[in-house]
Parts: C-alpha cells; sequence; structure tokens
C-alpha cells in the first residue's frame, strides 16, 4: 500500500497592532479574510492591543473564539506603535509575515501582491505610499522633507514613503529580532538589515473610522527617534556650531578691544544683549542635543524587557 505524503502549507503571519480600534477591527477582518483566501498559504492573524481603552480588546477576544486563525496580544499598557509591532513580529510563526496597520489605510486587499513578490524570491517587500487620501498639506510637506533630512545625515537608506506595511521573510524576522533597543525606528531597522529586497506603490485610502492616532507630540518623538538612531549628526553639528561660535567670538573680543585702545567705545547694551542671548539659547539647543542622546542610553542601560503582556488569546499554531 503506498503512503500519502501530507506536504504542510506555508504559513503567512499577518501582524496588526491597534489602539482604541473598536470601529474598525472587524472590517479589517472581514477585509484581510477575504484577501487571504485567494492564496495558497495557512495563516495567522495577530492582532496586538497597545493597551486600548475602549472595547476593542473584548472585539479581539470574540474574533479569537469564532476563528482559530485568530490571536491577540492584550499588551499590559500603552508601550507605543513601534513596540506593539515588535511584539507581534517576536510571537509571529509564519514563513513569512506582514506588518500592517488595522485602520485600514494598509489595504488588505494588497495582501496577495506582497505574497507573489515573496513567491518570485524577495525577502523584503516594502511598500511605498505615494499619497494618502486624507493627508492635509502640513502633513505631507513635512513627512517629504524629514525623509530628505534623514536620508541626508544617515548612513542607512529609508525609502521616501516607505511605511510600516511590508513583508518580510522568516530569515529577516530572526535577523530583526536580534536588534532590541527600546526606542526603536523599523523604517530604519528594515533598511539597515538589507536582504533582497523589492517595492510596491499604493495610494492610502482614508482611515476607514475613527481618528488618527499619531498627535503631533508622537510624530515629533516619531521623527525624533528615527535621526537619533540613526545619525550622530546633530551632534557632530554641535560641535562644528561650537567652533564656528569660538572662532566668532575671537573676532568680536579683537573688536572690542580695537574700540577701546582707540576710544571708540560707547555703550553697548543692545549688541551685548544680543551676542549673549544668541550665545545662550545655542548652548540650551546644543544640551537638549545631547540630552536626547544621553536620555536614550540611559534606557537602554536599564536593560527592561520591550513590552509585557497581560493576556495572550487565541491559540498557537505550533
Amino acid at each position: 500500500m503506498n503512503s500519502i505524503k501530507l506536504v504542510k502549507k506555508m504559513l503567512l503571519s499577518i501582524v496588526v497592532p491597534v489602539y482604541n480600534e473598536e470601529d474598525n477591527v472587524e472590517k479589517f477582518y472581514e477585509e484581510a479574510i477575504k484577501a487571504v483566501g485567494t492564496i495558497d498559504m495557512d495563516y495567522e492573524i495577530i492582532f496586538v492591543d497597545d493597551g486600548s481603552k475602549d472595547a476593542t480588546p473584548l472585539m479581539l477576544s470574540r474574533l479569537t473564539q469564532q476563528d482559530e486563525h485568530v490571536r491577540a496580544l492584550i499588551l499590559a499598557r500603552n508601550f507605543g506603535h513601534q513596540l506593539a509591532i515588535t511584539c507581534g513580529m517576536d510571537h509571529a510563526q509564519g514563513d513569512a509575515v506582514i506588518t500592517m496597520d488595522g485602520d485600514l489605510q494598509h489595504p488588505p486587499v494588497m495582501i496577495p501582491d506582497l505574497v507573489k513578490k515573496w513567491q518570485e524570491g524577495y525577502e523584503v517587500v516594502q511598500t511605498i505610499r505615494v499619497s494618502t487620501d486624507d493627508a492635509n498639506f502640513l502633513k505631507r510637506t513635512t513627512s517629504k522633507w524629514y525623509y530628505k533630512i534623514i536620508n541626508a545625515i544617515s548612513q542607512v537608506d529609508i525609502v521616501p514613503g516607505g511605511s510600516d506595511f511590508r513583508l518580510i521573510d522568516r530569515k529577516v524576522l530572526e535577523t530583526f529580532m536580534l536588534f532590541r533597543e527600546h526606542d526603536r525606528f523599523i523604517r530604519g531597522m528594515m533598511g539597515d538589515i538589507g536582504y533582497k529586497r523589492t517595492t510596491i506603490k499604493f495610494v492610502a485610502p482614508p482611515r476607514y473610522a475613527g481618528k488618527s492616532k499619531f498627535s503631533p507630540r508622537k510624530m515629533l518623538r516619531f521623527a525624533l527617534d528615527g535621526i537619533t538612531a540613526y545619525s550622530t549628526m546633530p551632534l557632530r553639528a554641535s560641535l562644528y556650531i561650537g567652533l564656528l561660535s569660538g572662532l566668532l567670538s575671537v573676532f568680536l573680543i579683537i573688536h572690542v578691544l580695537y574700540c577701546k585702545l582707540a576710544g571708540l567705545a560707547v555703550p553697548g547694551w543692545a549688541t551685548t544683549m544680543i551676542v549673549v542671548s544668541l550665545a545662550g539659547g545655542l548652548q540650551l539647543i546644543f544640551l537638549g542635543i545631547i540630552g536626547e542622546y544621553i536620555g536614550r542610553i540611559f534606557e537602554e542601560v536599564k536593560r527592561r524587557p520591550l513590552y509585557w503582556i497581560r493576556a495572550e488569546l487565541g491559540r498557537h499554531r505550533k
């Protein structure tokens, strides 16, 4: 009697960080199920609840009970978008892993396109956001110039318009898991990792429901994390500008001495105040830059866990 050898399907993991997304979770799930139904792979959808204060955890619990493909990791508090993604990736079991947001601005309909590129041999399939339908002029402009600046001062190539909507191969994931810094900028980390990569462009639709959780304050912190994680140029610029200021002050002292000896000295209250204010302002700016780097060193040397999980819902597939 001939034995029948069962071939196990490849597993696709979809990691979805959510925060107060009670109006989007079910719609995202429905769209994701439609998308993965068109590819010949087993799959798991891993929702990571980043300390939601609405009904999101309850809705995730219901999804895990009705569908064995769904898992939910409920974090003990809000750790931030980047660490929520990291948590999901740490727990992903797939041969390929897709990370995407749960507000439908990363269209689930693109999942088969990412998988197709992976099957062609690419190990990182990065999506490039050409535009966002509901983005205002200020957001588009600041995003454009941010990528120009960070690529100018960093040795890591970060693709303009790149987002955290991407597919990575299992070997890329295992490399990524070796990176354990707290203040993380995953787009930069992926650029630093390397591997064979390609890109897919898309237009981000408006959010299906609710408002963006990325406040200007969070966006500023995210931008600073990207710069300080992959460039020491601000520190070097502080040194250069400090040297230039010192040189200018030498010329100023020479000018003052000349005026004094020549009998041309006039009480210069305004000039003095301008010089003192300028020097003091520059010093405070540079101290702030140094403080940002020292603060990140302080966080790393404490060696605390990146996150901790309050509850894990759904079953492991191994």
